[in-house]
């Protein structure tokens, strides 16, 4: 026998979480055809020695929608072992929309998920109105990896109600209108529907964005129609009932969602982090997730392997931003910036401008005021990371002044971080260890210059399995892969047996992770972004062909679109 690709001599972990062992994997067509001891001549060998070959890694929740359309790739994640992604989470996508209404798309998108509109002018050619014909566009693009995607609630309304979306309830010819939209959307092929309650999801005039405007009755008839299909997955951003201690309201929206789950029959996922401000909130959140099984339905949690924190630098985002004198420094070129930075009149206007608060509440991903004993420098991914207060304190200094000298001491490339959640690793792990969670949540493809998350499957296995040895590797193989495949339906991934796709990833236990985080000016019309890249990674395999090689692109691009269940019956 001819096969195309063979893996040899490598230890195969494959996903289901039993022992590793050595074994040779045969790929043909891009299927895994053989495992064992391969003699027969392949078209291409990988000589995994020495390495770890698992199934490819699969992230639910990302927000590639627009950035598929100028980055066949697929990065950050094809860098740290992602072969599919799932797509158009917390309610936005750019379809359902006729492109005469791009605009209310956009207004989505823009501040809750930080992509630039000049980015998806520039980048974007809209070839479609219906979701139907989103998918078939998708279908047609060039992809290093595969994609599912949910059809988002703010796309969904503003295509029915248009500017209405943004503003009033729904009635009942705007609801036939969404239902009969959806029904042919999953039918095409949509892994489900995804919609956004949650009050750190505004527009860029901070006004809410469109789903946030429905009401419960909105969002049970909409589920209902997967629940007469019986098919995909409601995906939501939570209502905002957990950010205080003691909030009245978090029973009652757990209640509507366990019943939601049972009343629809289709299973309900969010995520799930603990934050210092209210400590405890995440157990509520588990102890849902058991509730919700118990009464009959199916529930389970997104969880981060890290603390989730917005990444900050001068080339980036700061607290001060906003701020009068900072926002006339900040507008200026880097280079420019530097210079002033080191006149001591300017550093001491800075200095006292940064204790002022400006009047609009961040949201998201977006930087918060500088709370010094939680704002930390960055200069290796693995850390620890010591916080500005206890440099200040060192230095005698006022932190705003260390904070600029540290950044001036890096020629203003040194990163900062600002946890927003999972601020407690101890809580982090207990979250990823729970029966109903899943690790993932990359937020790929979003707060773009904000936030670098999609190497949060590489940090589980650098720093919780390497370093820490809270799981072992095939424990952690199994979180990554089978798991999540379980869970979003790819019945024929996640798992390295004959007869499943070849989605591989031969990594080196022993140096696989992240690498530093970069700030690039790649986007369409130059817009901004961050990107990492891992070490320890020698091959990504996506149906049946070599993607990477030591983190190089190939140059084949093998990626197909996952549609969804019903889209598979016919």
């Amino acid at each position: 026998m001819h096969y195309d690709l063979v893996i040899k001599n490598g230890t195969v972990i494959d996903g289901s979480g039993l022992p590793g062992y050595r074994a040779d994997v045969g790929v043909c067509e891009g299927r895994i055809i053989s495992i064992g001891r391969i003699r027969e001549r392949a078209g291409e060998v990988v000589d995994a020695e020495g390495h770890v070959v698992a199934p490819g890694f699969v992230d639910g929740h990302t927000h590639m929608d627009a950035q598929i359309f100028w980055d066949p790739l697929g990065t950050s994640s094809c860098f740290h072992g992602i072969t599919t992604a799932v797509m158009g989470n917390c309610g936005f996508t750019l379809a359902p929309c006729a492109e005469s209404d791009k605009h209310l798309v956009i207004r989505n998108l823009q501040r809750a998920e930080d992509i630039p509109p000049e980015a998806m002018e520039a980048g974007i050619q809209w070839r479609w109105s219906t979701f139907r014909e989103f998918l078939d566009r998708v279908d047609a693009l060039p992809k290093g990896i595969n994609y599912a995607a949910y059809i988002g609630h703010c796309a969904l309304r503003t295509y029915a109600m248009g500017e209405r979306a943004f503003a009033h309830a729904a009635g009942e010819a705007d609801m036939q209108a969404m239902e009969r939209e959806l029904r042919d959307a999953m039918r095409a092929g949509a892994i489900g529907f995804s919609t956004s309650r949650s009050p750190s999801h505004e527009t860029p005039d901070g006004r809410p964005v469109a789903s946030r405007i429905a009401t419960w009755d909105e969002l049970r008839r909409l589920a209902g129609v997967m629940g007469e299909l019986d098919a995909g997955i409601l995906e939501l951003a939570g209502e905002g009932v957990d950010r205080v201690a003691g909030d009245p309201g978090l029973r009652g929206y757990h209640a509507r969602l366990r019943d939601l789950a049972v009343e629809s029959g289709r299973p309900i996922t969010f995520g799930v982090f603990s934050r210092r401000g209210v400590p405890d909130v995440w157990r509520a959140y588990l102890a849902l997730l058991d509730e919700t099984a118990a009464a009959g339905g199916r529930m389970f949690g997104q969880v981060h392997s890290r603390s989730l924190s917005a990444l900050l630098s001068f080339r980036t985002q700061l607290p001060f931003d906003r701020l009068p004198v900072w926002k006339e420094l900040r507008a200026l070129p880097l280079a420019e910036q530097r210079s002033r930075l080191r006149q001591p009149d300017v550093r001491r206007r800075l200095v006292e401008a940064s204790a002022q608060r400006e009047n609009r509440q961040a949201v998201g991903t977006e930087a918060r005021p500088a709370d010094y004993d939680w704002l930390l420098v960055f200069d290796s991914v693995e850390g620890p990371h010591r916080t500005i207060a206890e440099v200040a304190r060192e230095r005698g200094q006022h932190p705003a002044e260390t904070l600029i000298d540290l950044a001036l001491e890096k020629d203003l490339q040194r990163f900062f971080l600002q946890p927003l959640a999972n601020e407690d690793q101890d809580y982090a792990l207990e979250l990823m260890r729970h029966p109903r969670t899943v690790t993932t949540f990359s937020d790929s493809g979003a707060h773009v210059s904000q936030l670098m998350d999609s190497s949060l499957q590489t940090h589980l296995l650098s720093h919780w399995v390497r370093k820490k040895q809270a799981f072992t590797l095939e424990q952690a193989v199994r979180m990554l892969t089978l798991v999540p495949a379980t869970l979003w339906g790819f019945a024929d991934r996640g798992l390295i047996r004959e007869g499943m796709a070849a989605d591989l990833v031969v990594f080196d236990p022993d140096t696989v992770g992240a690498a530093m985080p970069e700030v690039a000016d790649d986007l369409p019309a130059g817009a901004r972004r961050l990107v990492q890249r891992s070490r320890g990674i020698a091959a990504t395999v996506v149906n049946g062909a070599v993607l990477l090689r030591e983190g190089k692109h190939t140059g084949a691009l093998p990626g197909t679109l996952l549609r969804g269940p019903l889209a598979r019956l016919h």
